[in-house]
């Protein structure tokens, strides 16, 4: 298998339903939005490893929403890992690729040998939805629980939308011959066809931790369980899919549940970030204020987590007792 055919499913997110079962899903690859995102930072490989696996969920979570602008997911926790933050922009036009970014805190000092989610303690999971101005952003939170961070994000669903979902997901150094070593992620979301829209409920659930076993019952639970079984035979490699294409493994996992196929949506690694998004942050300061942020070579910098870029600002642009306009600015990026 060449290259060339493999990209053909490389950075895409594939969306199918199970007409038998009424189920909903969908099938992602990560290759190169993982480099995109892994290579701005010189993280451990367990930290990696979880940026990986919380981009891989950002990027399915994301595809399931008619969204207009941002989905983020954020892992917050005392453990070692600190914070994990994914952003997932949806695409301004038809056909063209959503974009991911993301990135972790950590403190290297108390990373241990353990499993990747063994570095993030107590703590909290929540998705936050923000569709743009003039409507109200939705936040959604639940407990860190489980033993990964695809099973916190199962429990988001069955406590704040009530909504049975499964996710199966492989991530890991790629190792393939002639190419070069690089992280690679794939993975299946299943949910049970939603009787509203998901991302409505207010709050943040009723307090019980639910399971996605508690929500189904009768023929929606036979169905349920049955998918279920079916995917829980799926192994790693399939899910990676180097050498097998979203709807191969759907034929090869579901052929009995009818899946039917939509248009893939491609995705990228991409950032937002800009001088003019840094001074507009800034803008809540006084000059007081910006001089105290101020370098003895008289400047403001600051970087993106996100994708590393430096801005070097002038301190008289900053604040909003700016004392030039932007016409004045000329500042770098």
């Amino acid at each position: 298998m060449t290259l060339v055919s493999k990209i053909a499913w490389d950075d895409t997110v594939l969306p199918f339903q199970l007409d038998v079962s009424d189920m909903r899903g969908r099938v992602a690859r990560l290759d190169g939005v993982l480099e995109g995102i892994l290579k701005q930072h010189n993280y451990p490989s367990i930290v990696e490893a979880l940026v990986a696996e919380m981009a891989l969920l950002t990027a399915l979570i994301g595809q399931t929403m008619k969204l207009r602008w941002k989905l983020s997911l954020q892992v917050q926790s005392k453990g070692a890992v600190r914070m994990i933050a994914t952003d997932y922009y949806a695409p301004k036009v038809d056909g063209e690729p959503a974009r991911i970014r993301a990135y972790a805190s950590y403190d290297e000092t108390r990373l241990t040998d353990g499993a990747p989610f063994d570095q993030v303690g107590e703590g909290y999971f929540a998705i936050l939805v923000d569709q743009g101005e003039g409507t109200k952003p939705y936040q959604g939170i639940t407990s860190l629980v489980g033993e990964s961070l695809a099973e916190c994000a199962q429990a988001y669903f069955a406590q704040s939308e009530q909504l049975p979902t499964r996710f199966s997901l492989s991530f890991g150094r790629s190792v393939e011959p002639g190419v070069p070593e690089h992280w690679r992620a794939g993975g299946i979301m299943l949910q049970q066809m939603p009787k509203a829209s998901p991302f409505v409920a207010e709050g943040e659930g009723s307090g019980e931790m639910l399971a996605a076993e508690d929500l189904v019952s009768g023929e929606e639970g036979e169905n349920w369980n049955r998918v279920m079984h079916l995917l829980a035979t799926v192994e790693d490699m399939e899910l990676i899919g180097p050498t097998v294409t979203p709807t191969d493994l759907l034929l090869r996992l579901f052929h009995e549940e009818q899946p039917r196929v939509f248009d893939a949506q491609q995705v990228k690694f991409g950032c937002t970030c800009s001088a003019e998004r840094v001074r507009q942050s800034l803008s809540i300061y006084s000059a007081k204020d910006i001089a105290t942020m101020t370098t003895v070579e008289g400047r403001v910098t600051a970087d993106c987590q996100f994708c590393g870029a430096h801005y070097d600002l002038d301190p008289a642009t900053l604040g909003f007792e700016a004392a030039k306009t932007n016409a004045e600015k000329g500042d770098s990026a």
